[in-house]
């Protein structure tokens, strides 16, 4: 098994470099194998740099299925990812790039592994901030037609390429009902809300600070985490302004060319 994850992470570096199309990878025969892999791929392209925060993908019941797998999935994101509002982001960069629209939590406290699993509470009490943010993606041309294997998405962390982020705030009361507004060039394209993300924006947290501690990690303070996308993903064809924006929360901006 060792040696299956080694060599899948391999082949990984050298797809990316080569512009591979996203497919299938053969061998993972589950999601703990599949994570494995990922966490091999990501110390080979990392060189070191520390990881800023996490992001947590496929948050919809419906996704999940047509990516046959039963739960979210988690992601790694590098500190030279990170980006503030304003940020410009170059197609060329990217095999195919993507934007997802997110809430974005920053924890103020250890949520450090007990004998219980964490719950929604617990996780609520950690957090001391939020911003609205948007994700980037690299789905490298993927083919959806026959859906996603969420194990070779997993394995590939999740897609992430970065994340843009805006100013953190002190989190509203009712999160669930908070509603975002994306826009292009002006133009909105799409809205959502905060309990578009498994119910509530803090289900998915909760979720992975139980996968992290079952990995032999925590969640620790000061880590940020996305949230999930609560706006239809958007493949930018051409140079453009997004902005997106959350009610009581703020707004973050990011000019594709």
């Amino acid at each position: 098994m060792t040696d299956m994850i080694a060599a899948t992470a391999e082949r990984l570096v050298r797809e990316h470099r080569d512009r591979t199309p996203f497919h299938t990878l053969a061998g993972l025969d589950d999601v703990e194998s599949a994570y494995g892999v990922q966490k091999a791929y990501v110390a080979a392209i990392s060189a070191g740099r520390k990881a800023a925060c996490y992001k947590i993908g496929l948050t919809s019941r419906r996704i999940q299925a047509l990516s046959c797998i039963d739960s979210p999935v988690a992601g790694v994101i590098s500190a030279d990812s990170v980006m503030g509002s304003g940020a410009l982001l170059h197609r060329s960069a990217y095999h195919h790039l993507g934007l997802e629209f997110e809430i974005c939590v920053r924890l103020g406290a250890d949520l450090a592994p007990r004998s219980a699993p964490v719950g929604r509470d617990e996780a609520a009490a950690a957090v001391d901030a939020l911003c609205a943010a948007i994700e980037i993606i690299d789905d490298r041309n993927a083919d959806y037609a026959g859906g996603i294997d969420g194990k070779s998405l997993i394995a590939d962390n999740s897609w992430n390429a970065g994340v843009v982020l805006g100013v953190f705030v002190s989190p509203p009361e009712r999160m669930e009902n908070v509603e975002g507004v994306a826009l292009q060039d002006g133009v909105e394209i799409g809205r959502g809300r905060g309990a578009d993300a498994l119910g509530h924006p803090l289900e998915p947290l909760t979720w992975l600070a139980n996968h992290l501690w079952a990995q032999g990690g925590m969640l620790r303070k000061g880590d940020i985490v996305m949230t999930g996308s609560i706006v239809t993903t958007r493949f930018p064809d051409a140079a453009s302004n997004y902005h997106f924006d959350i009610s009581g929360i703020g707004g973050v901006s990011a000019a594709v060319i």
